[in-house]
């Protein structure tokens, strides 16, 4: 799947206590993840800027269709579905927009032989120059109220997750067929993406979804609309 590697450098001394046999020289510390939402690598970024170290991401931009070839050749392929999910929700990097973004690389995930010489430069370019702390300014407040944004979506997202669990778990308790389980999943995850997109895109939640305006908070109102849906939805199966 496409995929976000992000990169937080340090000087070798901070790690000269855990062990004496370690070489002089920088200290990579590498987050390997797929890192979908720009939120989740602004916590980074953050990090980094807190304590004077290096920044850079590297992110791998592979078609979706090499993406699902590819994964049907592990041992234990992930669904189909799920890559199409990663596919529509991460969020590239931002040269343009994101100042923080600057010191990124997009890499074509079969251009396999520049991918050691171009990110063995984006590591020195980041080496080079680490993020320094900056006072805050009204432009660095209102990327901060951005990402806050974002993160909120982050934020429901993790909760609808849960919530999902907890209905499959509870459907299961009430002996709900195994050949229902499958589609009750589906029906509940396709309900999660509806709620964070309506989140995501700011638009209203559809009038049938939401509980006559009892939260102002939008993402409360829709974790509270969510949990109000994926009852109803358990319920069909109960009642079969």
């Amino acid at each position: 799947a496409p995929g976000l590697l992000a990169a937080a450098e340090s000087h070798a001394g901070a790690g000269r206590d855990r062990t004496q046999a370690a070489a002089p020289g920088p200290l990579y510390l590498i987050l390997d993840d797929n890192f979908y939402y720009q939120s989740m690598r602004y916590e980074v970024y953050q990090l980094a800027r807190k304590y004077s170290l290096s920044f850079c991401q590297l992110f791998l931009d592979c078609p979706v269709e090499c993406c699902l070839q590819r994964n049907r050749l592990r041992s234990h392929p992930l669904p189909d579905q799920t890559i199409y999910l990663m596919a529509r929700k991460i969020e590239m990097p931002d040269l343009k927009k994101n100042a923080w973004e600057q010191n990124s690389l997009i890499l074509k995930s079969f251009d396999c032989a520049l991918e050691d010489e171009y990110a063995t430069g984006l590591l020195a370019t980041a080496l080079e120059n680490p993020v320094k702390q900056i006072e805050e300014n009204a432009e660095q407040k209102e990327a901060d109220r951005a990402i806050c944004a974002a993160s909120a979506v982050h934020q429901a997202d993790q909760t609808c997750r849960r919530i999902v669990s907890q209905t499959m778990k509870d459907a299961k308790d009430k002996n709900i067929l195994p050949s229902e389980m499958k589609s009750l999943a589906e029906e509940l995850n396709k309900l999660r993406i509806e709620f964070l997109e309506d989140l995501r895109q700011g638009r209203n939640l559809k009038s049938h979804f939401c509980l006559q305006n009892q939260y102002s908070d939008p993402a409360t109102s829709v974790i509270s609309s969510f949990q109000h849906e994926a009852t109803n939805i358990v319920n069909k199966y109960i009642l079969k």
